[in-house]
């Protein structure tokens, strides 16, 4: 009989522990994102150009002069070298400003150059990346296009881990003082609610903490 007593404690002692248990792990699942606000679903800027960044190519055509003309890269100090012009900076610059550049350094040498800069391979400075942290299958960073949302950025990280807990995901976003929005990660790849996709911003940092299970 006293055994049974025991037993009997124990197992209420048990369950009382599960419910707070329980209780606890609600209450903070239900806390992480309490208080910030959701993420805005639009929130590209329409005169948005793309800027260079170590690693991209830039293909440089100088009009009649083959012999100036070629694809070179940009190298981890953002700058590029080239036939008569050495150690341009071009890091945070667009395509259009560079061959301007370009332009003024030929002039020297070349009467009314005119320079045509493409940009391949594209990497983007680091402050315009995407950055992924956390629960996501491949975090990393990612070049930034211009109406990226969370659900291409999702599909490029290669989705969630088992553990995540993706409706407690933010976004931190650098363009507005590192301001933090509340993303539903879950509700967009496991119950496909399209609500829940939002355009990202250059330089969003996406935060995917792990839940408690």
């Amino acid at each position: 009989m006293r055994l049974s007593a025991s037993l009997s404690v124990f197992h209420r002692a048990l369950r009382h522990f599960a419910v707070l248990a329980a209780t606890a792990w609600l209450a903070a699942c239900g806390t992480v994102n309490s208080g910030l606000p959701a993420a805005p679903a639009t929130a590209a800027a329409a005169d948005y150009n793309y800027l260079i960044g170590a690693g991209d190519n830039l293909n440089i055509i100088v009009w009649r002069n083959p012999e100036l003309s070629l694809s070179v890269p940009v190298r981890p100090d953002g700058k590029l070298s080239a036939p008569l012009v050495d150690e341009l900076l071009v890091q945070g610059k667009t395509s259009t400003e560079v061959a301007r550049d370009i332009e003024k350094k030929l002039s020297t040498f070349v009467r009314d150059p005119v320079v045509t800069v493409i940009v391949t391979n594209f990497v983007g400075p680091y402050s315009e990346q995407i950055r992924v942290v956390g629960e996501a299958a491949k975090p990393q960073f990612l070049p930034y296009k211009q109406k990226m949302t969370l659900l291409d950025v999702m599909i490029a990280v290669g989705g969630l881990t088992d553990f995540a807990d993706g409706n407690s995901a933010t976004i931190l976003r650098s363009g507005e003082g590192n301001k933090q929005y509340a993303v539903r990660l879950k509700d967009l790849i496991k119950r496909g609610d399209v609500s829940a996709n939002v355009e990202m911003r250059p330089g969003d940092i996406l935060i995917i903490p792990q839940g408690f299970f």
